[in-house]
């Protein structure tokens, strides 16, 4: 049984592909030609840029899952000129595969945008809240597109916005007013989606919108249409994660290892090291 395809049952059991929107471009983005030789290490990351793969060419990294796709569009062509290609190119030739979850760990249940949930109550967790789906909710109880995040006692706006801040350790968050009096701007209702959440959140019926980033526009539409914003930078609302996603995996390997469905399979992935990068981090620097 090949490491790769086994690997690959263990991410789709954490997160379906088929919950991926259909824009995406998810799943094995890499399949190396061979596997990396006494190499047992999986690492995680947001991007996979030159520094991660650094990282994982310099340890005995196998598997590299990296939450963003380094491929979207089709290629016309792979060359070590292009930094991203050459990252692809470097992998393959040392035998790391590469694969990516994306929208998919957004929508599934216990995904990305339920941990985001849990930011918003922070130490005040005693907090009553409730979560439906912003969009499309997928059948089995499996998930669905977005968050609203319903609290049983309202919040001040600015206490959202530090508790976020503070939960997701940031050293700023950017936050919009819909009013000019922003003392007594009260949530109840607060709309959540990882990364880009503008295509996904404006026209949400929401006091507040949390994401990552919106554009300037969106965010002008967000306040004149009445809803207030909190953003953080896109990677920071996904980066926090991983060690969510680190423990899914072990959880799941140690549990085909324990209760084999295929022994042939659990013998591959049998002492697997999961890991977060070190070298995964947000791009922008405050100045």
């Amino acid at each position: 049984m090949s490491l790769v395809r086994s690997f690959c049952k263990i991410m789709e059991r954490i997160a379906p592909l088929r919950l991926a929107e259909k824009w995406d471009n998810v799943g094995l983005i890499l399949e190396a030609p061979y596997v990396r030789p006494q190499a047992n290490k999986v690492l995680l990351t947001t991007d996979l840029t030159p520094a991660v793969v650094e990282e994982a060419l310099t340890s005995p990294t196998v598997f590299i899952v990296t939450y963003h796709p380094p491929i979207f569009k089709p290629l016309s062509s792979l060359t070590l000129s292009v930094p991203l290609q050459a990252s692809l190119l470097r992998c393959a030739a040392a035998g790391i595969s590469v694969y990516t979850p994306h929208s998919a760990l957004d929508s599934v249940t216990d995904g990305i945008n339920d941990w985001l949930c849990t930011k918003v109550a922070g130490p005040l967790r005693e907090i009553n809240w409730t979560a439906r789906f912003v969009g499309q909710e997928f059948p089995d109880g499996l998930g669905g597109q977005g968050r609203i995040v319903t609290l049983k006692q309202p919040i001040e706006l600015g206490q959202l916005a530090t508790t976020i801040r503070t939960e997701l350790e940031l050293k700023e968050v950017h936050v919009a007013y819909a009013k000019p009096e922003k003392e007594h701007t009260m949530i109840s209702t607060i709309g959540i989606c990882a990364g880009s959440g503008g295509s996904m959140l404006l026209g949400v019926d929401a006091d507040v919108y949390f994401t990552g980033e919106m554009s300037h526009h969106e965010v002008l539409a967000s306040m004149q249409s009445g809803h207030n914003v909190i953003l953080c930078g896109h990677t920071n609302t996904e980066r926090g994660y991983l060690p969510w996603l680190k423990k899914d995996i072990e959880e799941f390997i140690q549990e085909e290892v324990a209760q084999p469905t295929d022994p042939a399979e659990a013998e591959v992935l049998k002492g697997l090291e999961v890991v977060v990068s070190t070298r995964d981090e947000y791009p922008l620097a405050i100045v």
